[in-house]
């Protein structure tokens, strides 16, 4: 062999592997998520999932393709983006919740589905049953309705002389069964605590003034807010109307004392986000929905603002303060 040809040879073995490695497949992964991504709440989300994807060796860009869908708080929106997250030849979709789940489960049963925030998966039709979902859909569930009665014990340990309470929920923000689930569990529990209901629905942030008008005016004394990605995502706005009515809330997540709100009891949600990225890197690497469990969460924390206690002229007994995670003071 001459020496020309020789290097030639030894040129082209080396430019192989990194011709292979430019025609190997990126993946194609699809983030469908409730708020506008111009909202910090949002974001905090989105950033989660991100750096999940990371600690298994993904970078946007680089290894992996994030197609990022927002439904601007607008869940009549989950159909169309959807369709067209389908369209988009995506290996697979994070809808980030069981609403925008479902609108993704009905334009497609072949494409895999990750859900991090799911309230009751086999409920909702979403799944065959946690531990063997079989169909195209997995991920994690925060236990939407089986953590009500505790957050209304704990509402009203915290406010033992309130008799009223209002709940904030959104009617569809889960099927049908979980809602009424969540309903029957919040019914029975208040029976049992010698509290009274006031259902107030919304439908989307336009109405939040017309409903705390009408708390207002129904003289409820707290405020249960009902596990929702709308009503999370827009959270914000729900604790500042909350405050400026003078209601003390409970909600499920962290993020409402964080921003001013008086307690939440639930696991962490933004984890969620994160851990969601395991699920999607066991199925890029071969892994099928129907045959990974739905994850439930171990952990549930109780956050009080002591700050916000204050502000409201209100005094949470010592006991309660001494089993919180965390007091904002």
């Amino acid at each position: 062999m001459k020496r020309r040809d020789f290097i030639t040879v030894l040129a082209g073995a080396a430019i192989w592997p990194r011709a292979a490695e430019a025609q190997k497949k990126i993946p194609r992964v699809a983030f469908l998520t409730t708020g506008s991504l111009e909202m910090p709440e949002t974001r905090a989300g989105l950033n989660a999932f991100y750096q999940g994807l990371r600690e298994h060796g993904y970078i946007d860009g680089q290894n992996i393709i994030v197609e990022v869908r927002a439904a601007n708080s607008k869940v009549e929106r989950y159909p169309a983006l959807a369709s067209e997250l389908v369209g988009l030849n995506i290996d697979l979709i994070v809808a980030t919740n069981s609403l925008s789940a479902r609108a993704v489960q009905r334009v497609t049963t072949t494409i895999p589905i990750v859900v991090p925030v799911m309230g009751d998966p086999v409920g909702d039709g979403l799944v065959a049953s946690l531990a063997r979902p079989g169909g195209n859909i997995t991920g994690l569930t925060f236990l939407g309705p089986q953590l009500v009665p505790k957050r209304l014990a704990l509402l009203k340990e915290a406010l033992p002389a309130i008799s009223q309470i209002a709940i904030l929920w959104h009617p569809g923000a889960y099927g049908e069964r979980t809602m009424t689930d969540m309903m029957k569990e919040a019914e029975e529990a208040a029976r049992t605590l010698g509290v009274q209901l006031r259902r107030v629905a919304v439908h989307g942030p336009d109405e939040f003034p017309r409903a705390f008008s009408s708390i207002a005016g129904e003289h409820a004394e707290a405020l249960l807010v009902f596990p929702s990605p709308m009503l999370y995502t827009e959270r914000r706005r729900v604790v500042d109307l909350a405050t400026e009515h003078r209601l003390p809330i409970m909600a499920m997540g962290k993020e409402f004392v964080q921003l001013g709100g008086l307690m939440s009891y639930g696991a962490d949600i933004n984890d969620f986000n994160r851990r969601c990225a395991t699920y999607v890197d066991k199925i890029l690497k071969g892994a099928k929905p129907a045959d990974l469990p739905v994850e439930q969460p171990t952990k549930f924390d109780l956050f009080i603002n002591l700050k916000t206690a204050k502000a409201l002229g209100l005094e949470i007994p010592a006991s309660l303060l001494a089993r919180a995670d965390e007091v904002i003071e």
